[in-house]
């Protein structure tokens, strides 16, 4: 499915416009054909509407289609088309993948090459992608207060580290559409990240119980044979000079492994749909 590479405001409306057709959750297997010229025509979405009332159809027809004559008028001033990969919906709301999610992603991982990039890191940015959609998804439905403009900026400054210089991470910005580290969009993707840690924070990290015996098993059972396989020469130091080290990685080793477990249930629960396959 393509459709303009869109402000973020009508890409709200889009997926506003996807979740009126989403009332009992199933997508079908989408079909796809060309848009006209002058992107008057666009691809249908091959959705089933099930047990929907006659008068809500009508209503959620009629937006659709005030809706694609919006599209339709700005992708007039337009050139770049985005295109849309993928779908993660839970059967109340539905998040979109775009091609360009894909690029935002990898301009974020130093390294990678993004002139030309390559379909296999496409691939992993997608499937990072869904992973984050799922959590986004699952945020959403407890209270929460938007990240602050300091959260926002200090996040930003924590990336600046990464990258060789602010000039090299703003030319990568650039590349993938963004204007500046200021611009509007860049930011709500940040903001959009930050909420998302929050909530693996509390959903994960915030439950954690370590004992005593927990110390001492990871530390002689992992600690201190990586310790030596690093350093065959040094002492061991004590686990008391380490606890705090081994702490934070009994939590980490914890956390990965329970949002392992949470992604694979949630994947049962939720309709992923890709639009596009990356070849």
């Amino acid at each position: 499915m393509e459709v303009p590479d869109l402000p973020s405001k009508i890409k709200k409306l889009f997926v506003i416009f996807v979740n009126m057709f989403n009332q009992e959750p199933r997508f079908e297997r989408v079909s796809r054909s060309s848009s006209g010229s002058g992107g008057k025509s666009f691809i249908l979405l091959g959705l089933v509407l099930h047990r929907m009332r006659f008068r809500q159809y009508i209503v959620s027809v009629t937006a659709g289609i005030g809706l694609l004559f919006a599209f339709s008028a700005f992708s007039s001033a337009q050139v770049v088309v985005d295109r849309t990969i993928a779908t993660v919906s839970d059967g109340v709301k539905t998040e979109l993948i775009t091609r360009s999610d894909l690029l935002w992603q990898l301009a974020l991982q130093p390294g990678v090459p993004l002139d030309p990039v390559s379909n296999d890191d496409l691939k992993r940015a997608l499937q990072l992608q869904i992973d984050q959609r799922i959590f986004l998804l699952e945020a959403q439905r407890l209270p929460r207060t938007s990240p602050s403009e300091k959260e926002v900026s200090d996040r930003i400054a924590e990336l600046l580290k990464y990258f060789p210089s602010s000039t090299d991470f703003e030319r990568r910005l650039r590349s993938v559409g963004f204007e500046s580290i200021k611009d509007d969009n860049f930011e709500a993707l940040i903001a959009q990240r930050i909420a998302v840690e929050k909530y693996l924070d509390f959903r994960f990290r915030s439950f954690v119980v370590i004992t005593g015996e927990d110390e001492v098993k990871y530390y002689r059972e992992e600690w201190v044979p990586e310790f030596k396989r690093k350093n065959p020469s040094a002492i061991v130091p004590a686990i008391n000079e380490v606890r705090n080290q081994l702490i934070s990685e009994i939590t980490e080793v914890r956390v990965s492994r329970n949002m392992d477990t949470f992604l694979d249930e949630a994947k049962r629960r939720v309709t992923i749909t890709i639009l596009f396959d990356i070849t």
